[in-house]
């Protein structure tokens, strides 16, 4: 029998009515033998996450603070589901435990994982599938860098023994055996790697959405949802800023073939976003399959005659960011240009210094500081080798009265790059948008 392994994020989890949605869910396919949940999210607009909550009870505890009363409210948000399912289970023990360990000075990564941890129990109770901790079987090294061969030979060995389990999201161990979380949003990953171990034939990721949208909706209204994109896609999308299923997540399961469904707790008949493998065969020709962007960028243009025929003029300008700690996004260059793409965030005050360094180490011409730019992917696999596909794209432009003031596409020409200025964005994206669709 294939194996279906399903992640459930924090609103599919928030409160006993979810759970219940939840626990339907995975008995209408017996294929689902291995869930990982993440902590109780958000109820309502006002709600606060248990992750939060723990994050809160940690900090006060620092600082010689009372927790108590923060505390309580997570003690009360699980004693209530457990109530309201009518399970026989008893979680104050577990909860006493923690609150203690809390007060004696236990690490953020122990005390965030909890809501994870707890959430488990009470799913494998409701389920009656059996409760594994990750501690025992996900691992990080010494400096804290997730271990995924050790992982997956572990766990994958450790299953065998357990044909139906629920494994909490989020966290594993360091060598000492203390508790390592992944970074926010790292159930995903849990997920992901639980997958790869047991090769399962599908990874669903279950939100509270019908899957990936074809643009931000606060910008776009109603955008189509996307049903199928490749991973190479995805992660041009969440590089840029579309975010649905944590980054770190695509690679074990794209590194073992793995399709990955994104879909809707509170909607399961929604076909939702399937992620394919690069290598399944392009079938929008033509196409876009999504849109995404970020703003705050600056651009530093910089223009030396000859510089195509001078040796290393990249390497000194690219050694400057190195000095001074900053990453560019993209480089665009000409024959007597070069272009620097950074975001603002990482020059954070050191733009005076990086330009004074890039006149004594490279003597250019001109150098010209382009400031509150923005970036927006158009991404496809269909777009490649298709012609026409930027005359829709720079026609759409036009119409929509947008300066362009930056072009870069990448040589597998599934993504065209355009830098236009902040307050153009939305309005370049909603152009975008329905230049290639129709409504």
């Amino acid at each position: 029998m294939d194996i279906v392994v399903a992640k459930f994020g924090g609103t599919s989890l928030a409160d006993a009515k979810q759970f219940r949605k939840v626990q339907k869910i995975i008995q209408s396919d017996e294929r689902r033998r291995y869930v990982v949940p993440s902590a109780p999210g958000k109820r309502n607009s006002s709600d606060q996450k248990i992750t939060d909550l723990l994050y809160e009870c940690h900090a006060k505890a620092r600082q010689g603070l009372p927790f108590d009363e923060t505390f309580e409210l997570i003690r009360t948000r699980f004693l209530e589901i457990v109530e309201d399912l009518g399970l026989s289970l008893d979680l104050r023990p577990e909860l006493e435990e923690i609150k203690k360990r809390i007060a004696g000075g236990a690490t953020a990564d122990y005390v965030a994982s909890r809501g994870e941890y707890l959430n488990g129990i009470i799913l494998a109770k409701l389920l009656g599938y059996d409760f594994l901790d990750p501690a025992q079987m996900i691992f990080f090294n010494e400096q804290g860098v997730f271990d995924a061969e050790y992982t997956n030979n572990v766990m994958g060995e450790h299953l065998k023994k357990h044909p139906r389990a629920v494994i909490p999201g989020f966290y594993g161990s360091l060598p000492n055996g203390e508790v390592k979380t992944f970074t926010r949003g790292g159930s995903d990953i849990t997920g992901a790697i639980v997958a790869r171990s047991v090769n399962a034939a599908l990874y669903e990721n279950w939100t509270d959405v019908s899957g990936f949208l074809m643009a931000d909706p606060r910008i776009v209204e109603n955008p189509k949802v996307i049903d199928v994109i490749t991973y190479r896609e995805l992660r041009e999308l969440s590089y840029m800023g579309a975010t649905v299923m944590h980054e770190e997540a695509i690679f074990p399961v794209r590194q073992a073939r793995i399709p990955v469904n994104i879909k809707n707790t509170n909607a399961p008949d929604d076909p939702g976003t399937m992620i394919v493998h690069d290598a399944e065969p392009v079938t929008n020709k033509g196409k876009i399959t999504g849109i995404a962007g970020r703003k705050d960028f600056t651009v530093i243009a910089i223009e030396k005659a000859m510089m195509n025929q001078e040796l290393g003029f990249g390497r000194r300008v690219l050694s400057v960011l190195e000095e001074n700690k900053i990453s560019f996004e993209h480089m665009p260059t000409g024959i007597d240009t070069l272009s620097l793409v950074i975001s603002d965030c990482q020059l954070n005050g050191k733009l005076d210094i990086v330009l004074k360094r890039i006149k004594e180490v490279c003597n250019p011409d001109t150098i010209e500081v382009h400031p509150d730019m923005a970036l927006i992917a158009t991404v496809g696999r269909g777009m490649a080798y298709t012609p026409g596909i930027s005359a829709r794209l720079f026609t759409a432009l036009y119409k929509a009265g947008v300066n362009v003031r930056m072009i870069d596409q990448g040589s597998s020409e599934i993504n065209i790059i355009v830098g236009v200025t902040n307050c153009d964005f939305e309005k370049a994206v909603r152009a975008i948008y329905h230049g290639f669709v129709k409504e």
